[in-house]
């Protein structure tokens, strides 16, 4: 799809700039070409910039290859559909130039060069994007000491916003929807076993969701984390199917991964044993649905963001971004993520009068909110830097043909972080 039309042309050698940038290892005269093939685009923008025009340099790190390689261009696309949909709220005559750097997946020490890069030598007044929790840490020290805002897009580990006081956070964290879909589970079951990837966030998925199952009378009857790397579920199912619980709970990082899981539930017929998946939205994303096919139906999540949710704000947000992409496209809360990120720089931009400091935009962003959010009315915990969102209980089906993850209710209205919550008392 790259290279057609408007912003998916763009997008598309943005890109693969970000892929080059990220990058393979080149000779010296490669290096030393691609320097002054930088200086001499450098020098064009500025020469075609108006005269008394300002431009805002917005650092993007994100993943643009490996197993979850698509992730980091559905972002983007989703932050340069906001924007180009929003220039008139930016204060007038100036800009935004988005450096875009690909990290390649979890690898904090890459992303923490490709950061210091965009603060030291490109001189960025804000940084953003960021798919993966160890990324985002080891980032957290370099903004620190720069003071350099960073509006993270997507990492769900609750501690990151902790981790400096230039961290604004605007995608979610794993425990607003692990912990209030443990509350929900124990009202409907007795035992669960709970299943997640052994990194940062699994670890919070595992955490939130027994909280909340305890704390509604249930009982834990086994947990178990899986490799990130592993892609065969088979053995893990067979111990859940042995141990016999009423509800699986799983928490993986989307894309191929929960195929594979969603797949060895079904072939080992876990359902018909009477085990009832669910989990967080990571399960069954809206661009993954299609591969899953039918053993996707009936899964049960909680999360934030659904591509057929019917708010109007939702509607308007996906017949605009299939238009822009095409009908066959899909956003997913990865998209919302960068939608939600752009519109909360814009806000701080235009806050500021364009005129930014490190402390008055994040000043700006811990008031951001924004009433109309294709997930619903969202906001930023000033005390915390964290989201302030719904969360919605979803079960997947088959509608005209098509897979849906449909809300059925909403089991948490305005929920900040409960991880930080529960810490205060």
């Amino acid at each position: 799809m790259r290279g057609q039309e408007s912003a998916k042309g763009c997008i598309g050698r943005r890109g693969a700039q970000a892929r080059r940038a990220g990058g393979e290892q080149a000779s010296p005269a490669t290096r030393a070409l691609r320097g002054i093939l930088v200086a001499c685009g450098a020098a064009l923008a500025l020469a075609a910039l108006p005269a008394g025009a300002q431009q805002i340099k917005v650092g993007f790190i994100s993943t643009y290859t490996g197993n979850v390689g698509n992730e980091g261009e559905t972002m983007e696309r989703g932050a340069r559909l906001y924007l180009k949909l929003h220039q008139d709220q930016l204060p007038k005559g100036v800009s935004i130039e988005l450096l875009t750097r690909d990290d390649g997946g979890p690898n904090p020490d890459r992303a923490k060069q490709l950061a210091q890069e965009l603060i030291v030598r490109d001189k960025i007044d804000i940084l953003t994007g960021v798919i993966f929790t160890p990324n985002a840490l080891a980032i957290a020290p370099l903004v620190t000491e720069a003071k350099v805002p960073f509006v993270v897009m997507n990492a769900g580990t609750s501690v990151i916003t902790e981790r400096s006081p230039y961290i604004a956070r605007v995608s979610f964290t794993i425990w607003q929807s692990a912990y209030p879909l443990g509350q929900w589970a124990a009202k409907h079951y007795k035992k669960a076993y709970t299943m997640v990837t052994d990194y940062a966030p699994g670890h919070d998925g595992e955490d939130g969701f027994i909280k909340g199952f305890k704390d509604g009378g249930g009982e834990i009857v086994g947990s178990v984390r899986a490799p990130i790397s592993v892609s065969e579920f088979a053995p893990y199912m067979q111990r859940v199917k042995d141990t016999g619980p009423d509800v699986l709970f799983v928490f993986c990082p989307g894309g191929k991964t929960s195929t594979a899981v969603l797949k060895s539930f079904a072939d080992l017929a876990l359902d018909k044993a009477g085990v009832k998946l669910i989990g967080t939205g990571d399960i069954t994303t809206d661009e993954e649905l299609p591969n899953m096919g039918d053993v996707a139906i009936g899964t049960v999540t909680a999360f934030h963001y659904s591509a057929v949710a019917d708010r109007p704000a939702n509607r308007e947000f996906v017949a605009t971004w299939k238009k822009e992409y095409g009908q066959n496209d899909t956003p997913n809360f990865v998209s919302v993520g960068g939608w939600d990120g752009m519109a909360a720089i814009v806000s701080a931009i235009h806050a500021q009068n364009g005129k930014l400091t490190p402390d008055g935009t994040m000043e700006a962003l811990r008031h951001f909110s924004n009433p109309d959010s294709p997930r619903g009315p969202i906001s930023i915990d000033p005390d915390t830097r964290d989201i302030v969102q719904n969360e919605y209980l979803r079960a997947v089906r088959k509608v005209d043909g098509k897979l849906g993850n449909y809300e059925t209710e909403t089991i948490a209205v305005a929920v900040k972080d409960p991880w930080k919550e529960l810490k205060k008392k």
